[in-house]
């Protein structure tokens, strides 16, 4: 089912979020993946919010980068 315009507005947000944090923690994109195992597509496709990510990939995303769950969840959606 496709997404609506608001559901991709806000993986957009979340996606952009995910990548000012692994940003400020100073990892790149291959190394996020490959702590996460899996492919650098899919983590792309989750930072560009393309993809709607599982609740576990949101959860290894929050303990790879040292942060709490919430803290993905932490952004202005105007």
């Amino acid at each position: 089912m496709p997404f609506t315009k608001e559901e991709r507005e806000y993986l957009k947000l979340l996606g952009n979020n995910i990548v000012k944090i692994r940003k400020e923690r100073g990892i790149k994109q291959k190394e996020l993946s490959d702590i996460l195992d899996i492919d650098d597509g899919s983590l792309r496709r989750i930072e560009s919010g393309r993809t709607n990510p599982t609740t576990m990939t949101l959860y290894g995303i929050a303990i790879a980068l040292k942060i709490e769950l919430k803290d993905l969840f932490s952004f202005e959606n105007d």
